[in-house]
């Protein structure tokens, strides 16, 4: 915990909380929306962060005090409760730890996550969707909200495709290990002769941008479509042509949002979701030129990096990290956490060596 404080250097974090709050107490600071956007988010993360931080130092500090009234009494259930709250706090602990490998520069942004179905037909379009359901329980379990902007459904089972919004401080940072190629193994439960199945699905993670960020997206270089919004069920967003394709002409990126009643919501919020993918695209070449100079880095993954095995065993192994889980069940409905810890500080020992 006392390197911890040292890497968030807590006491520059508390200057600054104060010299933010100066100026959040000005009276002209809603005079530029941008700047005041700018310091009130800034200032409710730093709080945020620093209470945080200061909770768990209570705890510490409380259950010295708890095991030293236990050992003075020799109160035996005092001194359980106690092993019982280490064991939560080395957890609390840990997360901190991870939390602070998140140094980039979006990283404490929230997250636009994009899945689409691959190789396996109506199996990986199966498994698209379990995919989705597996990182929105995941945010549900962290009280993260989630906000869906499309789902393209495929004809016989699953998803073809989904984008959709964890709202999070560092929801960006925490998920954007996630993205790659992820592989199900298992009995199909689609195929009547009970064969196995190999399916494929991507995920792709990309930072929800703010009003400051510099993203200039010229009207003539977007074809705007409409059309009328598809799945099941008879919702009312089925009966108008609401739903709007939007496509970057030089890059031809295409997002399209379906999930807002009116035409001019969906093309909002297509519009959140292009300008995310076009930033991606920009930090991508300007990370791969960066590479091009360094010369042969590896800063890929690679194609696949988890396998989702559940025929003829059963386990969820990351292939970059080595982190794998004995049961896919409770991994499909959220338990993602150590996979996540392991993506990070993997990710950060990569750094480091590309770094030397």
């Amino acid at each position: 915990m006392h390197t911890i404080e040292q890497v968030l250097d807590v006491d520059a974090m508390r200057r600054e909380i104060a010299d933010l709050s100066e100026q959040v107490a000005a009276p002209d600071l809603w005079d530029n929306v941008e700047s005041a956007t700018r310091v009130t988010g800034r200032l409710s993360a730093l709080q945020g962060e620093l209470d945080r931080v200061s909770a768990l130092g209570g705890r510490i500090d409380d259950l010295a005090i708890m095991v030293e009234m236990a050992q003075e009494e020799g109160d035996a259930d005092a001194m359980a409760d106690a092993d019982a709250e280490l064991k939560r706090l080395h957890k609390s602990v840990e997360a901190l730890e991870v939390r602070t490998l998140l140094n980039g520069e979006y990283d404490a942004r929230e997250a636009l996550v994009s899945i689409r179905a691959g190789a396996g037909g109506v199996d990986a379009a199966d498994f698209a969707e379990t995919l989705m359901r597996m990182y929105t329980r995941w945010a549900e379990q962290h009280n993260y909200p989630v906000e869906v902007y499309e789902t393209s459904y495929a004809e016989e089972a699953g998803l073809k495709s989904a984008t959709f919004a964890i709202h999070a401080p560092y929801a960006y940072g925490t998920l954007s290990v996630e993205a790659g190629t992820h592989r199900l193994v298992r009995i199909s439960p689609f195929d009547n002769q009970g064969r196995r199945q190999t399916s494929f699905a991507a995920v792709e993670v990309v930072p929800v941008l703010e009003q400051t960020d510099e993203i200039d997206v010229p009207d003539e270089d977007i074809r705007v479509d409409v059309y009328r919004s598809g799945g099941p069920g008879g919702q009312s967003v089925n009966t108008t042509d609401s739903a709007v394709r939007l496509t970057h002409i030089p890059t031809g990126t295409v997002v399209s949002c379906q999930n807002e009643k009116s035409q001019l919501q969906n093309k909002a919020s297509a519009m959140v979701v292009l300008k995310a993918k076009l930033l991606a695209l920009k930090k991508a070449e300007e990370k791969a030129h960066l590479d091009e100079m360094r010369g042969d880095v590896q800063a890929s993954w690679g194609d696949q990096m988890r396998n989702y095995v559940l025929n003829p065993y059963q386990i969820v192994k990351d292939l970059r990290t080595g982190y794998e889980q004995g049961n896919p069940s409770a991994v499909f409905d959220g338990d993602l956490d150590g996979f996540l810890e392991a993506g990070i500080r993997w990710r950060r020992g990569a750094e480091k060596a590309a770094e030397n």
